[in-house]
């Protein structure tokens, strides 16, 4: 027998029993490593995640930084900040994608900008699949053509992924086209009059009237999501610590405003992907450190809408926090499984909805409105399917 022969017989490793090599009822401290790939799924998935780029700067945008000082001081002078949100939206043009964003723009008023939506707050999963520097046309700007709003987003797992040989850099499109030096009409725009946007990284504070939203990268994972860990860094999770340690400072100084923090992967979810409970148990140690907990919770990722709320106490306070998952704008059309009412662990179930839609928020001096409104993918019918309001001077909600 040849050495060579002899090298493949001893190096050659026994077939696993599953493709899935963590499928077993044996505890993971139990368990015996499976080189290269550790106890559990969950080693295997940390290993493939991507490192967050830093910014180049203090993630913090105004609304002024969004839509100008004119109409930031507006709508300041309004009393109530509107804005929509949804994720999961990367289909194209003539499909529901197309649909939801015309519905949308139906909430605009020209007459009276400053009682218009400000903005949409995109979720993530904006582009899918290998391209993606070509996919923004069809995905992206032809969709929101008829969109009068701007639009500001934190990536979803899609928008994170890398294939070797269309989109080696993870982040790569998103970032050209949301955290652009300069609002400019990209060349893949074509005759569409959309401008990038300059957001300063792919996590950041907006602080606008009635509400500061903290918008997390939850990291390139099919399921769970990460904001932190040995190869996503450590300097997102800092920059939440930091933000919420000045929030807690602010409030102590009597100024109240509403609190959203948003990722893509929801913490929890009943259908289309499961939840992320270390990721928010990260979040959770952040938030307990400062002393400062979220108003309301925004996700997607799991491509439909469902909302729970989760009873925490902080500082001897019972809080009521609205957690909503928002992924139906227009990929496709997810099943929710759990039943309304269904109790688990710190937070209920409380309403959900298979089909296609977005939510709108609503800041004033005392309150946070979610609504969610459900769009006929046929007809384009506007539907109200859910509403919570959250009282900040209480944290009840109604």
């Amino acid at each position: 027998m040849s050495t060579a022969t002899t090298r493949t017989a001893k190096t050659k490793r026994e077939p696993l029993r599953f493709a899935h090599p963590f499928f077993t009822s044996t505890p993971p401290e139990r368990r015996a490593p499976i080189p290269p790939f550790g106890r559990r799924m969950l080693d295997h998935i940390q290993g493939t995640l991507h490192a967050i780029p830093k910014p180049a700067s203090d993630p913090v945008m105004t609304l002024a930084d969004i839509i100008g000082t004119q109409g930031a001081n507006d709508i300041d002078n309004a009393g109530t900040l509107i804005f929509h949100t949804v994720g999961d939206t990367g289909r194209g043009k003539d499909s529901p994608q197309e649909t939801v964003a015309e519905a949308m723009a139906t909430d605009f008023d020209a007459a009276h900008p400053e009682k218009s939506p400000a903005f949409l707050f995109h979720l993530g999963d904006v582009i899918y699949g290998p391209q993606k520097d070509q996919a923004y046309r069809t995905e992206f700007y032809e969709p929101y053509e008829h969109y009068p709003g701007k639009i500001i987003a934190i990536p979803g797992n899609h928008d994170g992924e890398t294939f070797p040989t269309t989109d080696p850099s993870s982040l790569k499109a998103y970032r050209a086209n949301f955290c652009a030096a300069s609002a400019v009409v990209p060349p893949i725009a074509g005759s569409i009059f959309r401008q990038t946007m300059t957001m300063p990284g792919v996590y950041w504070l907006l602080d606008a009237p009635f509400v500061d939203i903290i918008g997390l990268y939850s990291n390139s994972a099919e399921n769970p999501g990460f904001v932190s860990g040995q190869i996503p860094g450590a300097h997102q999770k800092a920059f939440l610590l930091a933000k919420l340690n000045k929030i807690a400072t602010e409030r102590g100084q009597g100024k109240r405003k509403g609190l959203i923090i948003a990722t893509h992967h929801p913490p929890f979810s009943s259908g289309g992907h499961s939840g992320s409970q270390a990721m928010l148990d990260d979040i959770d140690n952040a938030c307990q450190t400062a002393g400062v907990m979220p108003d309301v919770f925004f996700a997607a990722h799991a491509h439909n809408y469902q909302r729970y709320t989760r009873r925490v106490t902080l500082n001897g306070r019972l809080m009521q926090i609205p957690f909503v998952v928002a992924g139906m704008g227009g990929r496709n059309n997810g099943t929710v499984q759990a039943a309304t009412g269904q109790v688990e662990g710190d937070h209920t179930f409380v309403a959900s909805r298979r089909g296609f839609g977005y939510a709108t928020v609503e800041a004033t001096v005392g309150t946070l409105t979610i609504r969610s409104i459900g769009v006929d993918p046929d007809t384009g019918a506007k539907s109200n399917v859910d509403q919570v309001t959250v009282d900040l001077a209480t944290n009840a909600i109604s």
